[in-house]
């Protein structure tokens, strides 16, 4: 199971994630959003991210110069879109950069598991919104057949059940690991615990 924490913004977070292992760490270039980081201040951390951690960049409808620009600046193993990019955006973007795709999507009926599955992405990822912090009905994900991330309100309160009930490829959590809108070290470690405990 890979462990995504995101909306890493602090030196501190980068020590936590050092220390603690997830298997990625997520980093946030959509201006506007609470834990928006520069490309500057993610050159920075990124550059002192352990190795074995793949490191994310997240993006809504930005333009591929944009992304690319970042991606040569920074230490960038992924590229995860959350807007309205197709398959057309997501292979050029993927040729332009030479980095694998996570596509988002809002899951909210069944008909959303044909274009999910149908998504050209390396890898999706399954939210109830843009990163509200509220989960979506888990039944409708039973419907998607290949690997995803889950997202979406994730807590350590609620992990556990959510892990048994779908093995997803991976989880992805930020506001569920945080204290007063921080990354908490003791929060990240319990999700941490409590997810890899499910699949040993």
């Amino acid at each position: 199971m890979k462990i995504k924490i995101c909306g890493i913004t602090r030196e501190i977070d980068i020590d936590y994630l050092n220390e603690l292992k997830p298997d990625m760490a997520g980093f946030i270039f959509v201006k506007g959003r609470r834990r928006y980081i520069t490309t500057e201040a993610a050159k920075k951390l990124t550059g002192c991210l352990n190795s074995e951690i793949l490191s994310v960049g997240v993006f809504f409808n930005e333009s591929q110069n944009v992304i690319s620009d970042i991606c040569h600046s920074c230490r960038i193993d992924f590229i995860q879109l959350h807007g309205n990019e197709d398959n057309d955006y997501i292979n050029e973007i993927r040729k332009k950069t030479m980095r694998p795709v996570i596509k988002a999507f809002k899951i909210q009926n069944e008909s959303d598991a044909e274009t999910i599955e149908s998504s050209d992405a390396d890898l999706v990822l399954l939210d109830a919104g843009e990163g509200g912090g509220s989960t979506f009905d888990w039944e409708l994900a039973k419907n998607i057949r290949r690997p995803y991330l889950l997202a979406g309100g994730l807590t350590c309160e609620n992990a556990d059940r959510a892990v048994k009930m779908l093995s997803p490829y991976g989880v992805d959590i930020s506001s569920g690991v945080e204290t007063d809108g921080f990354k908490d070290y003791l929060k990240i470690r319990e999700f941490i615990k409590i997810c890899r405990n499910n699949h040993q």
